[in-house]
């Protein structure tokens, strides 16, 4: 036991020795931390401490063991890892022992780890940054709903604004368009109607309004005159119930083939539906809105004549009116039926066939219209006036010579020129102006217009008629047409003398 003790005491002995020289010389490394080394050596002392005195402990109880009594162990704590420590050239290399094993032991209050104050303080700055994090990070979220309610919000309110403004007729146009209601219409076929002509702008807003109203199937066949700017309750009033008040005298009126605008205007007026003036504005004003008005020029001709701006327009036919009746409610019943007759039967896509706009097809068949009283007359005519202006280098190098364009220009437009205007007086002069007249001269019917989309093939260039007989002759060259004048004019003034002879001769036997 002494040669142990000894030994031990040589070991610490050589540890103390070693420290105090490596103190004194400066021989540990930069980076080896001295705390660091001083520790390990200190945990190598106790180590050898621990040995010697379980040494003695060892000894003791070999010399003298009471039986039945368990040894006692002695809890040693771990060996540290050994300590490689750069040693000086004076110093020995300290020797290495190895690691005891040792049972663990049971862990009591004053093992449990304490966890330091500041290491709790940063733990909780640090939740407190990740969930001051993550509420940011649902800032954005919560923008864009909001952005989006409330986008989704404006959206409605003009939705719902737009509708009663329709239903109420705000700020709408407040001029009044003739509808005709078809026998049996429903509510549906009603709102479509409407919706065409540009009264409602919700064919499925007013049917529902309609049928809350109970009116579904009570809406009256005929002709109605309603204004976009009506509400939904006074359009549906005015299309299921009669007036009230007594109804208005129906005056029929009947305008015939190569009426001009003047002379139909004038029997308005005598007839006490309208004044003349006041229907002339209203019907060279048009925009009702109807197919054809899209196929009128769209630039004004200078040497258009402005009363007359919408002659050839105003349909022939037999119209029922009334008395003291609105000029604009006159207008769309002749605007309508003219719609109605020039779009059927293909004659819009015939007249493009031919190379004619609307206004020039309405033109030449006016002047076709003046100048032949019979159908199978216009179109031989229709066929000479188009020789005429597809053959230039003929005799009547493009001059159309049409007398009723001559007298329109005399008789119809310069008395009513506030101030004179030769040039547009000679423009619808066809014997001094070549080609067509800037604007219609009368009122022409289907007939007329058919005559002109024939475009019937023929040689002749030259016609005369007969205004008594009504009969017409066509001839090919300037010489044969003298001829056939002189002949024609013979014959007009034989039965002139014949009339005269005629007249004289009841006036005498009234006398008697």
């Amino acid at each position: 036991m002494t040669d142990n003790n000894d030994m031990i005491n040589d070991i610490l002995n050589q540890l103390d020795k070693e420290k105090a020289e490596s103190d004194n010389n400066n021989t540990i490394p930069d980076d080896a931390p001295v705390k660091e080394a001083d520790d390990q050596l200190s945990d190598t002392k106790d180590l050898g401490r621990n040995l010697a005195h379980e040494a003695d402990i060892s000894a003791a109880n070999r010399e003298k063991k009471p039986e039945g009594i368990a040894p006692v162990r002695r809890r040693v704590h771990e060996a540290p890892r050994p300590v490689n420590r750069a040693a000086s050239d004076e110093a020995p290399e300290a020797p290495q022992f190895p690691a005891r094993q040792r049972p663990p032991r049971p862990m009591h209050d004053e093992d449990i780890p304490m966890r330091n104050s500041a290491a709790v303080k940063r733990n909780t700055a640090h939740h407190k940054k990740k969930k001051k994090k993550r509420q940011r990070s649902r800032l954005p979220g919560v923008l864009i709903l909001t952005v989006f309610i409330f986008a989704l919000s404006i959206c409605l309110s003009l939705v719902i604004i737009a509708f009663g403004k329709d239903v109420l007729g705000i700020g709408k146009d407040n001029s009044t368009k003739m509808i005709i209601i078809p026998d049996g219409a429903t509510a549906e076929d009603v709102s479509q109607l409407l919706y065409t002509e540009g009264i409602i702008n919700s064919p499925k807003c007013f049917q529902l309004f309609s049928k809350l109203r109970n009116d579904s199937d009570n809406y009256l066949a005929g002709e109605h005159f309603v204004s976009p700017n009506m509400a939904y309750e006074t359009i549906i009033k005015t299309l299921t119930t009669y007036e009230d008040e007594e109804q208005k005298e129906p005056v029929t009126i009947t305008f015939v083939e190569g009426t001009n605008i003047f002379e139909a205007a004038d029997l308005l007026q005598e007839n006490g539906v309208c004044n003349s003036a006041e229907f002339i504005y209203a019907f060279n004003a048009g925009g009702f809105g109807f197919d054809f008005e899209e196929e009128l020029p769209k630039d004004h001709d200078p040497l258009k004549f402005a009363d007359g701006r919408m002659e050839g327009y105003l349909f022939p036919d037999t119209y029922t009116f009334t008395v003291d009746m609105e000029p604009e409610q006159v207008c769309q019943k002749i605007y309508y039926n003219f719609n109605e007759k020039i779009t059927s039967d293909d004659r819009i896509k015939k007249m493009k066939e031919v190379g004619l706009s609307l206004d020039k097809l309405i033109t030449m068949a006016s002047i076709v219209q003046r100048e032949a009283p019979f159908r199978e007359d216009m179109n031989h005519v229709a066929g000479v006036f188009w020789n005429r202006l597809e053959k230039p280098e003929a005799e009547t190098a493009g001059f159309l010579q049409s007398d009723p364009t001559s007298n329109y220009s005399k008789y119809v437009i310069k008395p009513r020129l506030a101030v004179p205007n030769k040039e547009m007086v000679d423009a619808y002069d066809t014997y001094i102006t070549k080609g067509l007249p800037p604007g219609p001269i009368c009122n022409p019917g289907l007939d007329a217009i058919d005559a002109v989309l024939q475009k019937m093939k023929t040689d002749d260039f030259y016609f005369v008629a007969n205004i008594y007989t009504r009969e017409t002759f066509f001839t090919q060259t300037l010489e044969e047409h003298n001829i056939k004048d002189a002949e024609v004019k013979a014959a007009e003034a034989a039965y002139e003398a014949e009339q005269a002879i005629l007249k004289e001769q009841e006036e005498a036997n009234a006398a008697e």
